[in-house]
């Protein structure tokens, strides 16, 4: 969310120092700076009239009502030595006349009786001189969020809605080893790829491995934050690494032991301030359930559970699903399974992994194909994953699926074969009716006309299966299903 800024400072010296920081601020849009009360007052009042009058030329926004209140800016600062109007006295007329508009008083005296005074004329908070970054990076944060969420009430855009807009994906492993990390990085690749801003978390306390999939070594670690009551822009930015591909990495500590430091309480703290800063926030959860993971499982717009399709790993998912219903977590219904690692002969296939946790199974699956892996595993590079593997396309399909990513198979949907890899990662060639097939014909015999000549026959939509004879029907084979042997 862009925040607008309106600085109102008579001093000059005080108007530089402010206007240095207020650019400083990510996501920030500060105005020029007003020089007494009576140009704030007009420069509010200018910009609610302007409002209003688009408004009224166009047509109503998407709530139905005016964008006057949209139109001004979210926060006001206001300098102790604001004149003519003494500075409580303009917080108050401002607090009156535009109750959307969060102000927040500059001064040299920060005491708790100042405090009062300006908490009761409607400030929104205070920041002392001389100016700190973190500080005033806190107050201006806390001061917009308000203000969103008064414009909600007030008929303003429901795009402009308080607290955490960043979508939040948690990626659970059923148990070890069924592909956790490396489909929570790829998925994380390919929101970025999408021109998103995304943010990895390794939650996996004390066995994280994101940063050896992706070579990074980075002394902070989400310990760093567990301590800290007010997570400003500053101190995030100190933890997060800001990996070569874009992605913010927020990683495990390298000493396990540590992860208890790391609560439910720290979880929801770290999670909130990613997700104002990110519009994409992907967790690996591991497969182990403690407070921190439980905490984002539970917040999640999107929980995935890896598994793969063989009777330990179902059975696993199976009990994490149960354990998430009784400690109140999740409900199987809101929870999404990914199916890794799936073949043609797999014997498990994803309808009866739905029946078994009752689940929502991802219709795109990833198939088995470690060979194409393992280089980059070895290497620790899974960013160097060459685009036509089979498991990179899989995962990026099921990223346009789940919508991280405005995805070509995600436009045509699951209709298209060819939006979807192949479980043995060969291409798939469409037989269309009348045509002659390639090999498995009888010789002589006319496009579209049956063995005996006795008049048109389109045939089985895909071709006729090894092993089984052209008057039999069509095979298994089924473009809305998974693969099933005959």
């Amino acid at each position: 969310m862009t925040i607008r800024i309106l600085p109102a400072i008579g001093d000059p010296d005080a108007a530089r120092a402010v206007s240095s920081l207020l650019h400083q601020l990510p996501d920030a849009e500060p105005a020029p700076t007003v020089a007494d009360s009576a140009a704030l007052l007009h420069a509010l009042a200018g910009a609610a009239a302007q409002g209003a009058g688009a408004a009224a030329a166009g047509p109503p926004s998407a709530a139905g009502q005016p964008s006057a209140v949209e139109a001004l800016p979210e926060v006001v600062l206001v300098h102790e030595r604001i004149g003519p109007t003494p500075a409580l006295e303009l917080i108050r007329e401002v607090a009156l006349r535009f109750p959307a508009v969060g102000v927040v008083l500059i001064t040299t005296d920060a005491g708790p009786a100042l405090f009062s005074a300006a908490m009761d004329a409607g400030a929104r908070g205070i920041v002392g001189l001389p100016l700190g970054y973190d500080e005033l990076a806190a107050r201006v944060q806390a001061a917009a969020q308000w203000s969103a969420g008064v414009r909600v009430h007030l008929g303003g855009s429901p795009e402009a809605a308080p607290g955490p807009a960043g979508t939040l994906v948690t990626v659970t492993g059923a148990k070890g080893g069924v592909g956790t990390t490396v489909t929570a990085v790829q998925l994380a690749l390919a929101a970025r790829a999408a021109g998103r801003s995304a943010a990895l978390v390794d939650l996996d306390l004390q066995s994280g491995d994101v940063a050896s999939y992706l070579d990074v070594q980075f002394r902070r670690s989400v310990v760093d934050l567990a301590g800290i009551q007010d997570i400003s822009v500053r101190v995030l930015q100190d933890a997060v690494h800001d990996h070569h591909t874009g992605l913010g990495l927020l990683l495990a500590p390298e000493e396990g032991e540590r992860g208890e430091e790391v609560d439910d309480r720290a979880a929801r703290q770290i999670i909130g301030a990613l997700r104002s800063r990110y519009e994409v926030v992907l967790v690996d959860c591991g497969s182990q359930m403690q407070s921190a993971n439980a905490a984002a499982v539970e917040l999640a717009d999107l929980a995935l559970l890896v598994t793969t399709p063989d009777v330990v790993a179902v059975r696993a998912a199976k009990r994490q699903v149960r354990l998430w219903d009784r400690l109140q977590i999740r409900k199987a219904e809101d929870t999404t399974t990914v199916v890794n690692r799936l073949t043609r002969n797999t014997e498990i296939q994803p309808p009866l992994v739905a029946k078994a946790t009752g689940t929502q199974v991802a219709r795109t699956h990833v198939p088995a194909a470690f060979k194409e892996l393992q280089p980059c595993v070895d290497a620790g590079r899974m960013q160097d994953l060459d685009n036509r593997s089979t498991v990179k396309q899989a995962l990026c399909a099921l990223a346009g699926e789940l919508g991280l990513v405005d995805s070509p198979s995600a436009r045509q949907g699951r209709g298209s074969h060819r939006a979807r890899p192949t479980l043995s990662g060969r291409k798939r060639k469409a037989i269309t009716p009348g045509a002659a097939p390639a090999s498995g014909g009888v010789p002589g015999q006319a496009s579209g006309t049956t063995a005996s000549g006795a008049g048109p026959n389109p045939g089985p939509r895909f071709g006729v299966r090894r092993g089984s004879a052209a008057a039999a029907g069509p095979g298994p084979f089924d473009p809305s299903g998974p693969y099933e042997e005959g």
